[in-house]
């Protein structure tokens, strides 16, 4: 009794409510509303893995776990197992019913690592061939179809030529009587044809009159000559109604021998449903799944930021105020825990949202707290909380109270000789119980009150896991001090705005605020003042003492919450750093890499020109001048792909502390803090970070390279020989023919070629009227990048060619 009392004290049914919203069927909606709440640990851990595979589940699918077509037959299964005839919207429901089953397993199936799921659904059978055989016995509109048989075929194909004949004949009879006719209408009244004639002529049709209209004006006759043949169709029509029921009592049947594996699966789609259900309702929560934790281990409860399901659910829909988060950190050792404060602080709330957390971790919901979410797996989650005042029995506050009280402590001392008997080597009691009571012992005398709250918490830190008590009694404030089982908390109150901030704080009494609220509201001062000499120097130095500690609370508070700025700072700027670094690292790998692929091209290049020298020679009889300008080629060739040896840059200044420089593989500018050592190493701090560089890694703002510590000798520069003693060889690569251009197109591939050249370039543009000629040398004289120009050897096209040198 006490246990359906605390579900009701707890408003759990309205957390049902709100989870049946989120069920795709019906049958998952009425297991969403009386939700079964699991005897042990074991199914609440299953439960819970159900929730965390749908979760992973639908967050791979696109459209999320769909249960189109299922439906609640367990009224049609039943029928059936009782020789009971099935309709066709009955059976068509079934199919959709099997149908929808095997999408989900097919779902499931084709995905990894869901064990748990893939379990649930290895039973499944959805009979393929029973849902084939009612879709071909029934159609979309759940009427059963000509194919369903061969003689319900034949007896439609009779009822369609005597329905055929029988409007032939009201026809021609409509066609001879048109003038008693009301209009040229055939119709039906009770199955049987008629046609509507008119009052005063209804002896022009004799037949039979079935129906009048409501002015009486018109009559519906179903003609004589028409009678035998409508006699005839309504025994056909029985005859049809007779097979289409034979034909669906033999699909009856059929479902009847599967009951079993039918129910079955409407118990797996339920499950489904239900896990599907708890997944989304914990999404829609932000919550997190928990993990069920051994206090005897020493664990401790952590819930963080928790927020009251049903708080949240009213400020989304319903409008209602933001839900202020509450801390819950309880060590293993704490068996009980006051809360004290003003009323309206949130005492209340933080009892239900606990006692909530813990049924929605045993039905396999996640709780909305962040995570980590560890919790003990509580066998009894027992409440007294609110007024149980009631006039019809007597019972005041008190009585209301003690009564709720005594059914809890016979239900710990139940749980105990059901099995559970106490373990003299464990600190821990069993059964693992969560007892809630707000405002212990009130209602009452407050000194006896006082005593009997004491009394009572006392009894439950040696017959329940853990207690959660609210209080206005400062006497239980005493209990932390006296036994380490017992803590403090309290909810905080902002004295400035005479409100209370709905924060839960840990390790300190709430103080009395009732003075101070009185001289706040206007109370005489000299009242306030008689009341505090009445309450005695004692207790004022208690609130002193507490608000000392609450006004502690909040400096570390603020130092801790700067602490995390900083951290999270530092940690920001490690990121980024890391993050330029590898950037840089990749950019110079890519770098690598593509003038690797340049300097393998270059030779290739220069190795096909090599060839093309070569073969010039072996065309003919060499002769020494040949040789000399094959030679001279082949060092030209060396010349333009051999590269070039970097130029060292010069050293221009010594950092030193206190200057600002650059260093450039992190893409930071440092302060210099500690001048270069022997090793050619110095500090630099950018931002929060300080780190040791080396020398030749840094570079002033302007771009000077730092002198090096010790200065290496710089090699010999190569001798080269001066350009006009090399001849140039011209190749196809350095060779561009303008024959036939205009100057205007010329001039652009002139400057693309220049622009692209390493040596000098051969520009053939002919003789003809010597406009082109003109233009080039103009374009070549102003272009930056050509020394000089000349013609071409005889032998090379004379003055119809012009070799433009390079810079």
């Amino acid at each position: 009794m006490i246990q359906s009392e605390t579900l009701e004290l707890l408003e759990w049914h309205r957390l049902c409510q709100h989870l049946a919203t989120f069920a795709a069927t019906k049958l998952g909606a009425t297991a969403a509303r009386h939700l079964k709440i699991p005897d042990s640990q074991t199914q609440s851990e299953q439960l819970l893995e159900q929730t965390k595979e749908v979760y992973q589940l639908e967050t791979r699918l696109t459209t999320g776990l769909s249960f189109e077509g299922i439906q609640d037959i367990g009224d049609s299964l039943e029928r059936a197992e009782r020789s009971g005839v099935l309709s066709g919207d009955e059976l068509l429901a079934i199919a959709t019913t099997l149908a929808g089953a095997r999408s989900l397993r097919r779902v499931i199936d084709n995905q990894e690592d869901l064990p748990i799921l893939t379990e649930l659904v290895a039973d499944l059978r959805t009979y393929p061939e029973l849902e084939q055989e009612i879709h071909r016995c029934i159609d979309e509109r759940a009427q059963v179809t000509d194919r369903a048989s061969q003689k319900l075929g034949e007896i439609r194909t009779d009822l369609r030529r005597l329905r055929s004949q029988i409007t032939q004949k009201l026809q021609n009879i409509l066609q001879a009587k048109s003038g008693a006719v009301q209009e040229q209408l055939i119709t039906q009244r009770s199955d049987r044809f008629v046609i509507p004639v008119k009052a005063p002529q209804k002896d022009a049709i004799p037949g039979i009159v079935h129906d009048t209209s409501t002015s009486g004006a018109t009559l519906y006759v179903e003609p004589n000559s028409v009678v035998p043949l409508g006699n005839q169709l309504r025994q056909i029509i029985r005859r049809e109604q007779a097979e289409e029921e034979a034909v669906r009592r033999v699909l009856t049947e059929q479902v009847a021998a599967v009951k079993p594996d039918l129910e079955r699966l409407l118990a797996i789609a339920t499950t489904l449903d239900l896990a599907t259900a708890r997944s989304r309702y914990s999404y829609w929560l932000g919550a997190n799944p928990p993990r069920f934790i051994q206090r005897e281990d020493s664990e401790t409860i952590t819930l963080r930021n928790l927020r009251h399901p049903l708080l949240v659910w009213q400020q989304k829909h319903e409008q209602g105020q933001p839900v202020v988060p509450v801390d819950l950190l309880i060590n293993p050792l704490i068996r009980v825990v006051t809360i004290t404060g003003p009323n309206t602080g949130g005492k209340t709330v933080t009892l239900k949202t606990l006692g909530l957390a813990a049924l929605m971790a045993k039905v396999g919901l996640f709780v909305p707290a962040r995570e980590p979410v560890e919790i003990p797996w509580f066998d009894k989650v027992l409440a007294d909380i609110g007024d149980e005042q009631s006039l019809q029995q007597s019972l005041s506050t008190f009585s209301g109270h003690i009564r709720r009280i005594s059914r809890i402590l016979q239900a710990l001392e139940n749980g105990e000789t059901e099995g559970h008997e106490e373990d003299s080597n464990s600190q821990f009691p069993i059964p693992n119980s969560l007892v809630l009571l707000d405002e212990v012992g009130a209602g009452t005398d407050p000194v006896e009150g006082s005593a009997l709250a004491i009394a009572l918490l006392q009894y439950l830190a040696n017959h329940a896991q853990l207690t959660i008590a609210t209080t206005h009694f400062g006497e239980l404030k005493a209990l932390k001090y006296e036994d380490e089982r017992f803590e403090n908390a309290s909810v905080e109150f902002d004295e400035s705005t005479l409100s209370p901030t709905y924060r839960l704080l840990w390790g300190i009494p709430g103080r009395s605020n009732a003075l101070t609220i009185a001289l706040r509201l206007g109370l005489k001062p000299e009242v306030v003042q008689q009341a505090k000499t009445q309450v005695g120097e004692a207790t004022d130095e208690v609130n002193q003492v507490i608000a000392g500690l609450e006004a502690q609370r909040r400096r570390q508070e603020t130092k801790a919450a700067e602490a995390q700025s900083l951290l999270q700072q530092a940690e920001r700027l490690y990121k980024e750093v890391s993050a330029k670094a590898a950037n840089l690292e990749e950019r110079e790998s890519s770098l690598r890499a593509s003038q690797e692929i340049a300097v393998q091209q270059a030779i290739a290049q220069a190795k096909g020109e090599i060839a093309q020298v070569i073969r010039r020679l072996q065309k003919g009889t060499p002769t020494a001048q040949e040789a000399q300008q094959a030679t001279n080629a082949l060092n030209q060739i060396g010349q333009q792909y051999q590269p070039a040896t970097p130029a060292k840059p010069k050293p221009g200044f010594m950092p030193k502390v206190g200057d600002r420089i650059r260093v450039p593989k992190l893409g930071q500018i440092a302060d210099v803090i500690a001048a270069p050592n022997e090793d050619g190493e110095l500090s630099v701090r950018f931002g929060l970070m300080k780190m040791t560089v080396k020398l030749q890694d840094v570079e002033s703002l302007d771009g000077q390279k730092p002198e090096p510590v010790v200065k290496a000798k710089p090699a010999p520069a190569p001798v080269t020989p001066p350009p006009q003693s090399v001849p140039e060889i011209r190749t196809s690569q350095n060779t561009i023919d303008l024959r036939g251009k205009r100057v205007a197109d010329a001039e652009y591939i002139l400057d693309k070629a220049i622009s692209e050249a390493t040596g000098p370039v051969w520009i053939i543009h002919g003789y003809g009227t010597g406009k082109l000629r003109q233009g080039v040398h103009t374009f070549l004289q102003q272009h930056s990048r050509v020394n000089n120009y000349e013609p071409a050897e005889q032998a090379d096209g004379g003055t119809g060619v012009t070799i433009a040198h390079i810079k």
